[in-house]
Formats: C-alpha cells, structure tokens, sequence
C-alpha cells in the first residue's frame, strides 16, 4: 500500500493514489509505503529515481547499515518503531526511511500507530509542517509521546498486580497469573528502552549531520531531552516489576513451606503410634494380649495417645498456626 502526502498550508494532505498515473501527478513531501508491492516499488524507481530497500534489508540492524549516504547522494536511515497488539506481544518493527530530493520515503511491513497519529494531527494542526524534514522530526517526537502512553499503561498495569500479589489470600493461582502479567510488562518496558535508546541515536544522527536548520535543531534538541526523561521511568519500572517478581516467588515459597509443614507435622505426629504397633508386632514368646485381656485395648489406646500428644504440644508452641 502506498499513501502519498503533499503539503498544502503546512498541512499533510493524503492523495489518493490507484496507478502511475496518478503518482506521476503530485509534487509530494512523504511518500509512506506499507508492505509495498513490486509494481508500487517499480513506480517509486521510475518516477523519482529512488530504490527502496527489500524486507530483508529493512530488518538490517547492523551498526553500518543504520545511517548511510548512498551514492547518488541520498540519505538513508533504519529507525525502530514500537508497536502494541491487543491479541500478542509487542514487537519492534523497523522502518527504512529515504531522504531524496526533499521528499521523505518511509518503508515497512506493518501500520504503525505513530504514523496514523501523525497523519491526524498535521491535518489538525496547520503550518506545523514545513518540509520533509519536519515530517521525519514529528514521527521522532510522536514516537517517544507513544512510548511514554505505553509506559503509563504498565504503571497501571503493574498496580492491579500489585493489589493482587498482597491481597490476604494469595493462592498459586494468584502466582501464576501475576508472574504471566509481570514478565509481559517487563517485556514492554524492554522494548520501550530499545526503542528510546534507537529513536534517539537517530536524532542524533540528524543534529551531528548538520540536516536541520535552527527551529528542527531546536526541536531535535526537545526530543532527546523528552527521551532522557523516559529513561528514568523505564528504570523505576525495572525496578517495580522485579520487588514484584520477588514477592511473587517469595509467597509462592511460603505456600510450598506450608504444604511441606504439614507432611512434617504429620511424620512426626505419627512416628510414635507406629512405633507402638512395631513393638507390639514382634514375635515374643509371652504375648501381654494372651494372657491380658486387655491388652489390645490398651495398645490401641497408647497408640491413639502418642499420636494426640505431639498435635498438643506443636499446637501450643504455635507451630500449626
């Protein structure tokens, strides 16, 4: 799918774009294509003379491969861009972003919520777009706003496990669905530190290459110190979810202790009517059974104490509390 923007009264206006024809009419800022196919690729090449990057290319996340200037002059840059998904994990998608000819190309397998919001919002927002660069500036800034929304949603997420892990009654139950929540919102925060860390790295990358002029300068400048502030964040919340890890397990121990007392307890409990039933058991010569009467009757009756009398004792020293 392509979307072809043009820039009318510092707004971003999407045309419509069904053939080659139609591409070949607009003067556009940003050409943002999604799971492009080979025709869309072949138009982008004819028209405007710019190769896009293969999938395999765009997933390139060596060092070298990030930032560089090809050879006919146009600039290339791999940005990571997060993405969160009501029925699976997040994942970092990656994006392949082409500056030529004053016009911004964007490549990637997925649609991605920051670019929708930038979309929406340069249409709201007239004479905040100026050039292409502006484009690229906004989806950086758009970027960490969507990061810190998702960091907000762990705090929120990481409080109702909170309330559940020290809650009176915290069976495995309990455990296991917290662990489950815990480890998928360290997971989030994980990629939202990745993702910061390669947004930023990417600014960067504009301000030392001398791109932008004083107001974008400016404005990159606000963006690294909106990420900076993310990084303190990131690690409370690493911090957050491992005290609730640690409490998870902790009360998981406990749990397993109190099963484990109580086959103790019983162990012992009973050690010494079975001990009673082995000596009364052996093959003596005079049997106190044959020539008492109530011989049984007393052997089942100091069997029945000796099993009494270590619950009595463990019970008042506290022990089956």
């Amino acid at each position: 799918m392509i979307n072809v923007f043009v820039l009318q009264n510092g707004r971003l206006n999407q045309v419509p774009i069904d053939t080659r024809a139609d591409l070949e009419q607009v003067d556009p800022v940003w050409v943002d294509l999604t799971d492009p196919t080979d025709d869309e690729r072949a138009w982008v090449k004819t028209i405007y003379g710019v190769t896009l990057p293969g999938e395999d290319e765009v997933k390139d996340i060596e060092a070298s491969a990030r930032y560089y200037e090809a050879e006919n002059g146009d600039l290339h840059l791999r940005t990571d861009f997060l993405l969160e998904e009501e029925d699976g994990p997040s994942r970092i998608v990656t994006v392949a972003f082409i500056l030529a000819r004053k016009m911004l190309f964007s490549v990637h397998t997925d649609d991605l919520p920051v670019f929708r919001l930038v979309r929406m919002r340069a249409r709201s927002r007239p004479g905040s777009i100026a050039d292409y660069m502006d484009v690229l500036l906004d989806l950086y800034a758009t970027d960490a706003e969507y990061s810190a929304d998702a960091l907000e949603g762990i705090y929120q997420n990481l409080e109702e496990v909170s309330g559940r892990v020290l809650q009176e009654e915290f069976t495995d139950q309990d455990a296991a669905a917290a662990l489950n929540a815990i480890a998928h919102e360290e997971d989030l925060n994980g990629r939202i530190r990745r993702n910061m860390m390669d947004t930023r790295r990417a600014v960067s990358f504009l301000m030392r290459g001398r791109l932008l002029n004083s107001e974008q300068f400016e404005e990159a400048r606000q963006i690294l110190r909106d990420i900076e502030s993310l990084d303190g964040h990131t690690s409370f919340l690493f911090d957050k979810i491992n005290f609730l890890m640690d409490a998870t397990v902790g009360f998981i121990n406990i749990n397993q202790n109190k099963i484990i007392k109580i086959f103790s307890v019983a162990s012992v409990a009973f050690l010494p009517p079975t001990l009673i039933a082995s000596i009364y058991g052996m093959n003596f010569k005079w049997l106190p059974e044959l020539d008492w009467s109530l011989g049984y009757p007393f052997a089942l009756l100091l069997m029945v104490t000796s099993a009494i009398a270590p619950f009595w004792y463990f019970r008042r020293r506290g022990w089956l509390k």
